[in-house]
């Protein structure tokens, strides 16, 4: 079985080498332990000549140009593409500036519950947190979600300063 191993290495290693297209070095240390390898450098190592090997130099590497990239049109829609006009884009402008104001003021909100619930890092301990493990996780997780919601406060903040 060993021996299967052993000529299945050999073979992978032959046809690695076939593929690296290098010399291929028998080397056999004190203990008669065989090794193949790509470098001969160490003693006891003999070069094996391998029928269908052939050693050729890489090609040269040609430097290619890059295509040249047309300038960037300005981008203009399709001839019949609906358009909206200034008073109906002015409405939906409102609209989404409106919705985004009452989602920052739910989350502000949720926020003040969450770090009022948080009481700076020591919450009140329920009756069936009686292992001190469950009340960690829980404060863990009441961190997370302070830390999410903050996050969500500053992308609606984000959002509302980049409106029109």
């Amino acid at each position: 079985m060993k021996y299967g191993y052993f000529l299945l290495f050999g073979l992978l290693l032959l046809q690695k080498a076939a593929f690296a297209q290098t010399e291929v070095f028998l080397c056999v240390d004190e203990n008669g332990k065989k090794e193949y390898k790509n470098t001969g450098a160490v003693k006891g190592c003999k070069r094996l000549d391998l029928p269908g090997l052939t050693i050729s130099q890489p090609a040269p590497v040609q430097s290619v140009s890059a295509p040249k990239v047309a300038a960037a049109k300005p981008a203009s829609s399709p001839a019949g593409f609906p358009k909206v006009d200034e008073s109906t884009q002015k409405t939906r402008d409102a609209d989404r500036r409106q919705i985004l104001n009452d989602e920052l003021r739910t989350e502000e909100q949720k926020l003040a519950e969450l770090r009022k619930e948080f009481n700076n890092g020591e919450p009140e301990r329920r009756g069936d947190e009686r292992n001190y493990a469950k009340y960690q996780e829980r404060v863990a997780l009441m961190k997370d979600n302070i830390a999410r919601t903050e996050k969500n406060v500053e992308a609606l903040k984000r959002e509302i300063g980049n409106l029109k």
